[in-house]
C-alpha cells in the first residue's frame, strides 16, 4: 500500500484548511495559518501550532493567514504550507498526487492561476479546480448533475458564498467580505462601545459560539467576559448576554439574508419554483449560528436547512469528485465549463 497513488481534495479556506485522501476521508484539518521567521524567511509552524502564535510572538517572529477571501493573499507563504501539509500525507508514496482544489465562483482568471500554480510547486502533479458551491452540493448530498436548482449559502471565516446550482454548475452566484471573521469583529466593536473594554477576536470567536444569535434564544444566557479597560488599561470582568450578542451580530447577518434575496432575485424563474421546492442549504462555520436557519426561512420564506458537517461538508463534496477525475481536465472549474468550452 505505500507505493500506491492517492488522489486528494483541498478545501483551501481562510480559516482552515481540510485535505481528503481518497479512500481514507478527511486526512488533515489544519488551521490556514503559517509562522515564519521575518530575518531568514524560515518557515518554523504550520497550521494549528502557528495559531496558537497568533498576538503571542516575538517582533522577528511572524504569524500569517496567507489565504484571505479564498484566493491566496500571499503566494510563497501558500506554497510553504501547502508543500508540508501534502508531505504529511504523501510521505510514503512515490508518486506525487492529483489534487482537486476548491475554488470560490467570484474568482479572477489570475487569482485562479496563483492557486494552480501553487499546488503544483507544493508537489502536485495535476491539478483540478471545482467551485466551492459545487462541491459543497454534493457533499451535503444533493443531486447537482440534473436539471434542478438548489441554492447554498457557504458561510466561511472570509467569505460568505450564495450560490445556484444545476446540472454540475453554477448559474447564479454573489460572494460577500461577511462571514465567521466579520461577526467575530463586530462582537469586539459592540463590547468595546458598550462596556469600554477591549478583547481578542478569538475571545469573541468563543463567545459567538456559546451566545451567538440571529434570533431571540428562548432563554437569555449570559457568559462573563474578560478584557482590558480602556479608561485604565488594567483588566477588568464584564457579563454579557444572549441579547447582547443578537445585537452585535444584526448588521452582518443581515448582510448575508440580504445577498441570499438578492441572488434569488436574479435566479431564472424556473430555478427559483426547484429552490422553492428544495430548500435552502447552509454550511460553513457562521452557519451553526443559532436561529439562522429560522431567520433565513422567515425572511425567504423558502425552507432552509443546515448541513450535518457544516466544516467538512465542502471536502467530503470534493472527496466524492475525485472518483470523476476522468471527466475533468486539468484547471478546468467544473464539468458545465468544459462543455461550454467546447461548444
Amino acid at each position: 500500500m505505500l507505493f500506491v497513488e492517492r488522489d486528494i481534495a483541498i478545501d483551501l479556506g481562510t480559516a482552515s484548511t481540510l485535505v481528503y485522501v481518497e479512500g481514507k476521508g478527511i486526512a488533515l484539518r489544519e488551521s490556514t495559518v503559517v509562522a515564519v521567521d521575518k530575518q531568514d524567511g524560515h518557515m518554523l509552524k504550520v497550521g494549528e501550532d502557528a495559531r496558537r502564535m497568533l498576538g503571542r510572538t516575538p517582533a522577528n517572529i511572524v504569524a500569517v493567514h496567507p489565504i484571505s477571501a479564498g484566493v491566496i493573499s500571499d503566494y510563497d507563504m501558500t506554497t510553504l504550507m501547502l508543500r508540508e501539509l501534502i508531505r504529511r500525507i504523501t510521505s510514503f508514496s512515490l508518486f506525487k498526487p492529483r489534487a482537486i482544489v476548491c475554488i470560490p465562483s467570484s474568482i479572477t482568471g489570475v487569482e485562479e492561476r496563483a492557486i494552480l500554480d501553487a499546488v503544483v510547486e507544493a508537489g502536485c502533479r495535476r491539478v483540478y479546480l471545482l467551485e466551492s458551491a459545487v462541491a459543497t452540493a454534493i457533499g451535503a448530498g444533493l443531486d447537482v448533475s440534473r436539471p434542478n436548482g438548489h441554492m447554498v449559502v457557504d458561510i466561511g471565516s472570509g467569505t460568505t458564498e450564495t450560490a445556484v446550482v444545476s446540472l454540475n454548475g453554477v448559474v447564479e452566484c454573489e460572494s460577500i467580505k461577511i462571514a465567521g471573521a466579520a461577526m467575530d469583529e463586530a462582537i469586539v466593536r459592540y463590547i468595546r462601545r458598550k462596556h469600554n473594554i477591549l478583547i481578542g477576536t478569538r475571545t469573541a470567536e468563543d463567545l459567538k459560539k456559546k451566545l451567538g444569535c440571529a434570533v431571540p434564544r428562548p432563554k437569555t444566557e449570559v457568559e462573563e467576559v474578560k478584557g482590558r479597560c480602556l479608561m485604565t488599561g488594567l483588566p477588568r470582568t464584564v457579563t454579557v448576554s444572549s441579547e447582547d450578542l443578537l445585537e452585535a451580530l444584526q448588521e452582518p447577518v443581515e448582510a448575508i439574508v440580504e445577498t441570499v434575496h438578492m441572488v434569488l432575485e436574479r435566479t431564472p424563474p424556473e430555478l427559483v419554483a426547484d429552490i422553492s421546492g428544495n430548500g435552502v442549504v447552509l454550511s460553513g462555520g457562521g452557519s451553526m449560528l443559532y436561529g439562522l436557519e429560522e431567520l433565513v426561512t422567515a425572511r425567504t420564506g423558502i425552507a432552509a436547512r443546515s448541513v450535518d458537517d457544516a466544516l467538512s461538508c465542502t471536502a467530503y463534496g470534493a472527496g466524492k469528485m475525485l472518483a470523476r477525475l476522468g471527466e475533468m481536465r486539468d484547471g478546468m472549474i467544473n464539468l458545465a465549463r468544459r462543455k461550454q468550452m467546447k461548444g
